[in-house]
């Protein structure tokens, strides 16, 4: 298959992903912002929504991990020319996934109360915590769903159906935030952080929809379960609990940092809900350049193509930091108005303000760490993955947020935790990229 690796083509595929992995992020940070501005309670709202949100982003990032491991596979199954001969996979992987996701959504549902009093949620806010929760939690597996097609879509080299499943979504999401939790006179009455419940919960649902019918409709490849368990599914199972311990990993640093935050009191976990959703929203900025880099290094492993694979490493890794970049002086330039966006609280926004720079700061340490994530899930090094993730967390995050709670830095401490964590995970990989896969290259190639 003849595809340079060219700024068009890579950008064919990074900028559709970029729109494309906005979509979760996007439904909570618009939550965030309409529910930060709520006359009623709003303190309380943007903190529930804050904890509630990081604990649904931490099931779907565990359990969607099987997105990326169907993306691999099939990608490097394209690559090798034998697309046809995987095409009975994906099904079975998503039909193992879902089923995982059932059960956990159900076991959750009646120790919700002790998950949420673990997260330092009390009062008020645990209340909030449950209703919200009741209503969200519904989405988890349709969110999964969606992920897991858009995964196989990726594999395809496919990024645009991806992008216009999210696209959708976040329209939906909007126009219901915006109807439901302020109310339209006359017709709905304000159902305030309830009504941003209902509203993820119907975009989310709207989007698995659109999911299935693009893929039946625009692939070969059948949601129809299909007996006996393809021989790959085994490959894809181990790589799924590589990147499910890995993710465990990944998110103990969110929640850890979460508790934290809420520990020091109502305006810091609201400072705190508005940081971490300015930093995931950044955060999939970068990854459309991760998208590509996944999809395509998948299958210039398939071709055995080394040297292209280091010109695309190279390639997705400049744009990266070029984005990162001017995501960073964009941050500088708006400080204040980025933070009244998501909250009229006063506390709340003095606490932010003392703390945005440190996200600012970190995105470029970012695009190291997202970009070569993307490349070492496309070449299938998932153990590789998780293993930086654990060195990452438990010698790199958890010591430094004790170490700075001790001294007193308060939210600035877990924000300087999270940019050691970032320097590890992005520094281990580049140095395992140097040393595994560019002595496999035939020639040197700039």
């Amino acid at each position: 298959m003849n595809n340079p690796i060219t700024f068009k083509n890579i950008n064919k595929l990074a900028i559709p992903a970029t729109i494309a992995g906005i979509a979760e992020p996007l439904l909570s940070i618009t939550d965030t912002a309409i529910v930060g501005n709520i006359d009623v309670d709003g303190i309380e709202s943007l903190a529930a929504a804050g904890i509630v949100g990081s604990f649904l982003s931490m099931l779907i990032w565990v359990l969607g991990q099987t997105r990326s491991a169907i993306s691999t596979i099939i990608s490097q199954y394209v690559g090798a020319g034998r697309i046809n001969d995987v095409k009975t996979l994906p099904a079975q992987a998503i039909f193992l996934n879902i089923s995982l996701s059932i059960i956990i959504l159900l076991s959750t549902i009646f120790i919700i109360d002790d998950i949420f009093r673990l997260l330092n949620a009390s009062g008020k806010i645990l209340d909030y915590c449950i209703s919200y929760y009741s209503i969200r939690v519904w989405g988890f597996p349709l969110t999964l769903f969606t992920f897991a097609i858009m995964g196989i879509f990726r594999g395809l080299q496919n990024t645009f159906y991806p992008m216009l499943i999210a696209i959708v979504g976040a329209l939906v999401n909007v126009f219901l935030d915006l109807a439901f939790v302020y109310g339209i006179e006359g017709f709905i009455n304000p159902m305030y952080l309830e009504g941003a419940g209902w509203a993820s919960l119907i975009a989310q649902a709207i989007m698995a929809i659109l999911a299935f019918i693009l893929l039946v409709t625009k692939t070969d490849i059948s949601l129809k379960l299909v007996m006996p368990f393809h021989s790959e599914l085994k490959r894809l199972v181990i790589m799924s609990l590589h990147l499910f311990v890995r993710a465990i990993a990944l998110n103990t640093a969110l929640i850890l940092a979460v508790r934290e935050a809420t520990a020091l009191g109502e305006q810091y976990i609201g400072a705190h809900t508005i940081a971490i959703n300015i930093w995931l929203f950044s955060a999939f900025f970068i990854d459309g350049y991760s998208a590509a880099g996944n999809s395509i290094s998948g299958r210039l492993l398939g071709e055995k193509n080394y040297n292209d694979l280091y010109v695309l490493t190279k390639k997705i890794m400049t744009y990266g930091l070029i984005v990162s970049i001017t995501l960073m002086i964009l941050g500088f330039i708006f400080y204040k108005p980025i933070g009244s966006i998501f909250s009229n609280d006063i506390p709340v926004l003095q606490t932010f303000y003392g703390i945005f720079f440190i996200v600012i700061i970190g995105l470029p340490i970012n695009s190291f760490a997202f970009i070569f994530d993307g490349v070492f899930k496309g070449l299938g090094e998932m153990k590789y993955l998780r293993n930086t993730l654990l060195i990452a967390t438990f010698l790199g995050f958890i010591p430094t947020l004790f170490i700075t709670k001790y001294l007193n830095l308060g939210l600035s401490g877990i924000w300087i935790a999270f940019t050691v964590w970032m320097l590890i995970r992005g520094g281990a990989l580049v140095v395992e990229f140097k040393r595994k896969f560019m002595p496999l290259r035939t020639g040197l190639q700039n």
